[in-house]
């Protein structure tokens, strides 16, 4: 019996000495930051002032400033109205339709539909940026094929920046739902679909009573990371409106790189920080009460 206790404890002590380096790189990488963010948040951290010479603690002060700040609220809202149309109603839509609409059609078409779309999702952000930029501009692509209908252009960056930037979220991160969706719809047995057709069910009863009940699980998973990618959406933004015109499309991340690194005040940033992942939190316990999915 001793043999058989210290051979097992030998074995974890081996099991240990493999595992310690992914255990000191999520402990640089991953843990410390995430502590040292919650530290910051409750001091007076900053890059220059007084405040820059002594770290002090300042307790719930950085999140009293924050909510009698009327920008923070505007930017919550801002980030919740981004999240719900790009994210949820844009992203996951559009994904799944594209993946429905592919289902069961030859390998060139899926080949050519699947390039067209990836093609944006690995341009990166900036590039996308500058990209919608060009497409909506003044005299961007868009108001020039308007033109030929003798219409005049639109400063649409300026008339409808937030229509802008889901707009551009949405073509660029459509992609990822896509090919998450097409690997779940190709697993769904095609007999019981047959079955149903055969018994007169309608498309969209097939797809209501038995596509999406046997996809729930990936369509809650689809969701939780799409809201948090977008919710950390911040080159595509800033290269495009800056945030602005005014606050128009100030959402949590720029609002909080403008306090962070505009304004110094790192503790307010970090505060900040830490709302921006109380609301993914918050949405992926909806996903997945709404979804009935279990931990």
């Amino acid at each position: 019996m001793k043999a058989v206790k210290e051979h097992k404890i030998s074995k974890n002590i081996k099991a240990a000495i493999f595992l310690s380096p992914t255990w000191i790189l999520l402990l640089i990488f991953f843990i410390a930051p995430m502590v040292l963010t919650v530290i910051f948040s409750f001091t007076n951290l900053a890059l220059t002032g007084s405040a820059a010479r002594q770290l002090e603690f300042v307790g719930f002060q950085n999140f009293v400033t924050m909510i009698q700040d009327p920008r923070f609220l505007t930017s919550v809202y801002r980030t919740i109205i981004f999240l719900l149309f790009s994210a949820v109603l844009g992203q996951c839509f559009f994904g799944f339709l594209l993946a429905f609409l592919m289902k069961e059609k030859n390998e060139q078409f899926r080949r050519f539909v699947g390039i067209a779309v990836i093609a944006a999702w690995v341009t990166p952000e900036v590039v996308a940026g500058f990209n919608i930029v060009t497409f909506l501009g003044d005299g961007g692509t868009l108001n020039n094929i308007i033109g030929l209908f003798d219409i005049k252009p639109i400063a649409w960056m300026f008339a409808f920046p937030m229509a802008s930037v889901i707009v551009a979220n949405i073509w660029r991160g459509t992609a990822f739902s896509m090919m998450v969706f097409q690997a779940a719809l190709d697993d769904v047995p095609k007999d019981v679909e047959e079955a149903a057709r055969i018994d007169g069910a309608s498309r969209f009863a097939i797809i209501r009573h038995i596509t999406i009940p046997l996809v729930r699980g990936t369509i809650a998973t689809n969701m939780m990371l799409v809201t948090l990618q977008t919710l950390g959406v911040f080159t595509l933004i800033f290269t495009m409106t800056g945030g602005g015109p005014g606050d128009a499309t100030m959402t949590l991340p720029i609002f909080m790189y403008n306090q962070a690194f505009v304004s110094y005040q790192l503790g307010y940033g970090t505060a900040i920080s830490l709302v921006l992942l109380l609301i993914g939190i918050t949405f992926t316990l909806i996903y997945m009460k709404m979804l009935k999915m279990k931990v």
